[in-house]
């Protein structure tokens, strides 16, 4: 991209003064392309952030809507968007607009997935992550390891977040740092644990951070490990991670079994039953006393010895021992899939 406009190094004024950008640095934002995947709370904060500082090129994956109960900490988004059940990935393309019309925005309405990751983040210079569930971040992790694409990871939950700079080649990759997806309805989830926006904010400010270091090539200052907070009991840490581990399964020994859908839940759609049924690859055995309680702050919960019942929004959740959860009310296998991540986590 060629130097930046009068009205450019107005906007950006401040930015460029910083040591660390500077005008080349602007320029190189200006040139860049980033793909956020997850338009909830930490995918929405990061891309408004994004948009502000000049990224050049934004792209937005998500396959959910807005709803009222996003809005407390989804900051892209109003109650005007609630209302109309937009979905996020085109809700945060019209905030965009609004905050920097110079910056080019593609809304992507799907579920990042096995078959379109590749497409998706292909030409990418870094994937940000916003996602909600454990299933999808193993997904980037392989493809962006396959394509040699930076990516930054990040998560919030109640009180608590983190978040890690993954550079293919150079760093441990996500699988290395957690080599095993935790068992389905085994990790709290937003709709059960709750989540503060002052996390959010903390954790999409560490992202945007990384990512800024990132595009303008400033290796020197880049977290070398995992960020964890907690702004609640005022807990800060950074824990350093070891080189990338020869014996993992993705950058190791080049096994993408997530990217091969290997390792992915299942859908199948039950027939005259306006119901989606989400599978794990291998079943896991899962406490449903345990998810029962977790989920009573979510909807209506009923469970015995076999299963969980949860009905929620027009839809009934029913969960078996084994992680296979059968969703009423919708044959829409993506939204059945966002409502199996939602309440009982992948």
């Amino acid at each position: 991209m060629s130097g930046a406009t009068r009205s450019d190094n107005e906007r950006y004024s401040r930015q460029e003064l910083f040591w660390g950008i500077g005008p080349e640095g602007q320029r190189r934002l200006q040139a860049s392309r980033v793909v956020v995947v997850g338009c909830g709370a930490l995918g929405s904060a990061s891309i408004d952030f994004l948009a502000r500082a000049g990224v050049g090129q934004l792209v937005v994956v998500d396959r959910d809507f807005v709803e009222r109960s996003n809005l407390q900490r989804q900051l892209l988004f109003d109650e005007a968007d609630a209302d109309a059940g937009s979905p996020k990935a085109v809700a945060a393309a019209r905030a965009v607009s609004r905050i920097n019309s110079e910056v080019k925005v593609e809304p992507l309405v799907v579920d990042l997935v096995p078959g379109n990751v590749i497409r998706i983040l292909a030409g990418a210079d870094l994937v940000l992550d916003g996602t909600d569930n454990m299933e999808t971040r193993y997904l980037i992790n392989d493809a962006c390891v396959k394509l040699g694409i930076p990516w930054i990871y990040g998560g919030a939950l109640g009180s608590t977040g983190m978040s890690m700079t993954i550079i293919p080649g150079q760093t441990p990759c996500f699988r290395c740092v957690f080599p095993d997806a935790p068992p389905p309805g085994t990790m709290p989830t937003c709709e059960t644990a709750g989540v503060l926006v002052s996390v959010v904010a903390m954790v999409a400010a560490v992202q945007w951070t990384e990512a800024v270091k990132v595009l303008i090539g400033d290796h020197e200052h880049r977290n070398p490990g995992l960020v964890l907070l907690d702004p609640w009991s005022h807990d800060y840490e950074r824990a350093r991670v070891a080189a990338p581990n020869p014996d993992c399964p993705c950058c190791g020994r080049g096994h993408f079994e997530y990217l091969d859908a290997r390792a992915t839940a299942r859908t199948t759609s039950l027939c005259g039953r306006n119901a989606i049924q989400v599978s794990p690859t291998e079943p896991r055995p899962l406490s449903l006393a345990e998810l029962a309680r977790r989920l009573q702050a979510a909807g209506n919960v009923t469970a015995n010895e076999y299963l969980v019942r949860l009905r929620v929004d027009g839809h009934e959740l029913t969960v078996f021992a084994d992680g296979r959860a059968i969703i009423k009310g919708t044959s829409d296998e993506t939204l059945a899939r966002s409502l199996y991540a939602r309440y009982v986590g992948i």
